[in-house]
């Protein structure tokens, strides 16, 4: 997207047009689209319809949502939907497309509080993150092999030499503890 800036916008454009109807792996896609242009609360709205309980004594539906037994629902079902949820999820919470791992890039506001464990990221990196009233608390990284870490969160950038099986712990200010 910083690469791309009139694209991203071209690519805005034309989601914003399709509009947020959809169901399954139409619903997953937008969740990625909207937490990749670091839109977190667009990209919230949209896993929460693809959440949303289905009635199963229907046969069509309209708007997406998922079954009882947490099938994505796209008559029958559809596994696109689940799997495409759960990146979506991880988008909003880590990226790692540009080089960098990048930190909370689209924390929806919803989700104040949280922590998460073995998201992986490019290069081999495996990442724990905490945050708290919406802000970076602190974060481990585990790498598989010897590396330069990138790190980006919010504006702050830093580059660490990093050796296999090491896990380094950091705080908010990208400072290791």
């Amino acid at each position: 997207m910083e690469k791309t800036p009139d694209l991203a916008e071209a690519a805005k454009v034309s989601l914003n047009a399709r509009g947020d109807d959809g169901t399954g792996w139409s619903l997953a896609w937008k969740v990625n689209f909207w937490a990749r242009f670091k839109d977190g609360d667009r990209a919230y709205k949209l896993y929460r319809r693809l959440l949303q309980p289905i009635d199963t004594k229907k046969t069509g539906m309209t708007g997406g949502g998922t079954y009882t037994n947490l099938l994505c629902g796209h008559p029958p079902f559809q596994l696109d939907g689940n799997m495409g949820g759960a990146a979506g999820m991880a988008e909003m919470l880590l990226q790692s497309h540009a080089g960098s791992i990048e930190l909370l890039p689209a924390l929806p506001s919803e989700w104040k509080n949280g922590h998460v464990k073995g998201l992986k990221a490019r290069g081999g990196f495996e990442v724990n993150i905490e945050w708290k009233n919406g802000v970076l608390n602190q974060f481990e990284v585990l790498s598989q092999k010897d590396s330069t870490l990138e790190l980006k969160y919010g504006q702050t950038k830093k580059s660490i030499e990093i050796k296999k099986g090491e896990k380094l712990v950091f705080d908010q200010d990208l400072n290791t503890l």
